[in-house]
């Protein structure tokens, strides 16, 4: 016996249809507003470590890079307890690996001596186009450490990258200076913190890696930093000192605020505009403008970097963090 369907199923069908329909469309728009914020936050927090950046290598003229680098670490470990504390309690400090935490704290200590020591030597868009080739050199560890299968085309662009350094720097030319081999030890240090970093964020919070690799940091510092403390000759010292804290704790937090909102594949090129910001910030402070050379090597390493991180995150979905001071 078979059974009629009236104008009624019909219609009921069809309404239930549209809203099918316009529920798919409401959740793609929000799905691309998200990514929208992602990418503006990623381009936000690069800006803020342009300018951390271009902050530091001014203060080298009258601030010992020790005393900065204590500081910095300390306004951020401060901010952070402030803000994150009273939201979390007590599950901010939980961790189940103590020990990499610390290590991890250590190396991005380290990354920050060797990007202050860099930036009184080097241009600010020089220094940063070299210390972006730093997921190139997470492909290189994972090749020669981890014992990693990698692809032809990640060799190509670790080579492309590195070529764009060498260009860079310039070896043998007139105005080649072992002082422009610091940003190296930087991206050694980093892409050390970076693979640390992929390991802990498969059972660590990113707000409690974020909490104790500020505190890490300062800590160590604190241990060295009554052997560089000296007056400073005015208040705006002070002032800078706090800006390059805050830019520095407010680009973490744009960092993770990004990657909470769209996938780190997508948002990961965007840190290369880091390098047009460092660009604007040495033009506008130092009057420096780089050379046809320099312009070629950091478009090298911007597309390769840019490519190689992208796979990166892309193959183990671990977001890759700037390197910065």
């Amino acid at each position: 016996m078979s059974q009629s369907h009236g104008p009624g199923t019909d219609n009921a069908a069809n309404a239930a249809l549209a809203q099918a329909r316009a529920a798919a469309q409401t959740s793609r728009r929000t799905e691309s507003e998200r990514i929208l914020a992602g990418i503006g936050l990623v381009i936000l927090a690069v800006a803020c470590f342009a300018t951390l950046d271009t902050a530091t290598k001014y203060s080298t003229l009258a601030v010992p890079i020790l005393m900065g680098v204590w500081f910095r670490y300390a306004f951020q470990a401060v901010a952070t307890t402030l803000v994150l504390l009273p939201l979390r309690g007590t599950a901010l400090l939980r961790t189940q690996h103590p020990r990499y935490q610390a290590l991890r704290g250590a190396l991005l200590l380290g990354s920050s001596l060797f990007a202050f020591l860099s930036l009184r030597y080097m241009p600010l868009a020089e220094f940063t186009s070299i210390v972006l080739i730093a997921p190139l050199v997470i492909t290189l560890l994972a090749a020669t450490t981890l014992k990693e299968q990698v692809s032809p085309l990640r060799w190509t662009l670790v080579a492309g990258g590195f070529i764009g350094t060498l260009v860079i720097l310039r070896p043998g030319g007139g105005s080649f200076s072992w002082a422009v081999l610091l940003p190296l030890g930087l991206v050694l240090t980093n892409a050390w913190f970076q693979v640390l970093t992929s390991k802990l964020a498969q059972t660590e919070n990113p707000l409690t890696m974020h909490f104790y690799t500020g505190w890490v940091g300062t800590l160590l510092a604190s241990v060295a930093v009554p052997f560089a403390w000296t007056a400073l000759p005015s208040w705006e010292w002070w002032a800078l000192l706090c800006l390059m804290g805050f830019m520095g704790t407010v680009g973490h937090f744009m960092l993770i605020l990004a990657y909470q909102r769209a996938p780190a594949s997508t948002l990961t090129p965007y840190l290369y505009a880091q390098i047009a910001f460092a660009m604007l910030g040495g033009w506008l402070i130092f009057s420096h403008v780089p050379d046809r050379f320099s312009l070629i090597g950091m478009a090298m390493i911007a597309v390769c970097g840019a490519a190689g991180a992208w796979l990166t995150v892309r193959e183990r979905r671990v977001p890759i963090e700037p390197a910065e001071s």
